[in-house]
């Protein structure tokens, strides 16, 4: 009998040692370091190795490579499309991460039933009859879509000889298990080796993968590290419970850009894709309100116009506070200081809170200068004109930098039914003949003196 073999490997980083210790050399986490059974037998491949004619790769002149476009699998939903750079690439593995109950497997289920390919959806989670009621709210007529309850990639390998799919879902990496290794599904070694035998199938059948994968509770993927390094995308599904509204990113894309965004809605019908979200995420609120300010920013190659609310008031309890939702905090703080030194308005003794309508967040330096005059205008109690947005970078000295793609930033400000618009005076702007207005500042009390 051959004597079972065992190795301790990090659950945070996927090390592997062979002996435990208390610290993983690697991650610098503590007590992350559990002992698994692996078995050291020749694996087999995703299908019986007879089948296959094994051919040799030969290197290359980079003269003699064809550089003829991918194809890509359209997905008919044109915030996925968006997100993955065009469509799903043939032999492509996307991993798609995020909190429970946040819609991962609405998400893929119904584009799953609205492929007009072949599609195989695996769930190790859900029964048959479970994923057949939520596709009845979603998309009850699909003839396209075929659902296996299944856990061993033995046995998923064995379906798939038989229906040969043209896109293939994993719902989720964590749940899956193969017989050459012995152990428990969801451990490090499970899911590095189910991994491995799904990339392996796509690259030899061209067919497209997509995995589900859990996350942990600091928001990481779950898993080893070297999971998001195997796959060729790695998209994050996030969002807040006590929103509507959820946000596909891209974290990794190797056939595409990453800072590309998609906006969902979460219906009692599905996800609905949200095609103009600055609709959404500006208040039509018809009373003039301060401490608001609408923001021309650009997320990837879409520009949005987001609404940004403040409130300054008297600390009360001596140390007043900073908080701020949707926007960073360390940025916040500067942004005051800037203000209380450079603009003369003190600050130091008063609550600033801040907030991104629509539960997203926002990286864009573009939104600065939003954020200043939302202060200011809570600050002094005066509302900021209807028809007003803002597009600039506030830098240390008090000056209003340019930011980039001024010109998409105005177009869809304009077609929002915006009038006036404040860009940094160095800003090089190539539009003509636009109804609204552009005015240009360079310093902080250029935009003090215009507005209040």
């Amino acid at each position: 009998m051959a004597k079972t073999k065992t190795a301790f490997f990090c659950q945070n980083c996927g090390s592997q040692y062979p002996k435990w210790i208390g610290q993983c050399s690697s991650c610098k986490q503590w007590n992350t370091i559990v002992e698994e059974v692996v078995q050291k037998e020749e694996k087999q491949n995703w299908k019986n190795s007879s089948n296959i004619t094994k051919k040799a790769t030969t290197p290359l002149r980079i003269s003699e490579i064809t550089n003829e476009k991918e194809l890509r699998l359209d997905t008919k939903d044109q915030e996925f499309n968006r997100v993955l750079g065009g469509g799903l690439v043939p032999g492509s593995l996307t991993l798609l991460g995020g909190e429970p109950g946040i819609g991962k497997s609405t998400l893929l289920l119904q584009i799953a039933l609205k492929l007009s390919y072949k599609t195989l959806y695996v769930s190790g989670e859900e029964s048959q009859k479970q994923i057949k009621m939520r596709a009845d709210r979603i998309h009850p007529n699909s003839e396209n879509c075929y659902i296996l309850t299944e856990t061993k990639t033995q046995n998923i390998f064995q379906q798939i000889a038989a229906l040969e799919p043209d896109i293939l879902v994993i719902d989720s990496i964590q749940t899956l298990h193969t017989d050459y290794i012995e152990s428990a599904a969801g451990s490090i070694s499970q899911i590095r080796g189910c991994t491995a035998e799904l990339i392996k199938f796509a690259k030899e059948s061209h067919t497209p993968v997509i995995l589900v994968g859990h996350i942990t509770k600091d928001g990481a993927i779950a898993g080893p590290k070297i999971l998001e390094h195997m796959v060729d995308t790695v998209l994050q599904f996030e969002g807040d419970r006590n929103y509507v509204y959820r946000i596909l990113r891209s974290l990794k894309n190797r056939f595409g850009s990453t800072a590309e965004l998609g906006i969902y809605e979460m219906q009692g019908s599905g996800l609905r894709e949200v095609n103009n979200p600055s609709e959404v995420l500006i208040s039509k609120n018809e009373e003039d309100l301060s401490g608001t300010a609408i923001a021309a920013t650009v997320e990837g190659m879409r520009p949005l116009l987001i609404e940004i609310q403040a409130l300054v008031s008297t600390a009360v309890y001596g140390t007043p506070q900073r908080s701020a939702t949707g926007f960073n905090a360390k940025r916040l703080n500067m942004l005051l200081a800037v203000l209380e030194k450079r603009a003369g308005f003190k600050l130091g003794a008063k609550d600033v809170f801040l907030n991104i309508t629509g539960g997203i967040s926002v990286d864009d330096p573009a939104i600065d200068l939003a954020v200043v005059a939302a202060i200011l205008s809570s600050n002094a109690d005066i509302p900021i004109e209807k028809g007003v947005c803002f597009a600039a970078e506030i830098g240390l000295a008090g000056e209003v930098r340019p930011v980039q793609r001024i010109d998409q930033r105005i177009l869809e400000a304009e077609k929002l039914g915006f009038t006036v618009i404040y860009v940094a005076k160095n800003n090089k702007i190539g539009l003509k003949n636009t109804t609204i207005q552009v005015h240009l500042v360079s310093k902080i009390e250029d935009v003090v003196s215009a507005l209040f």
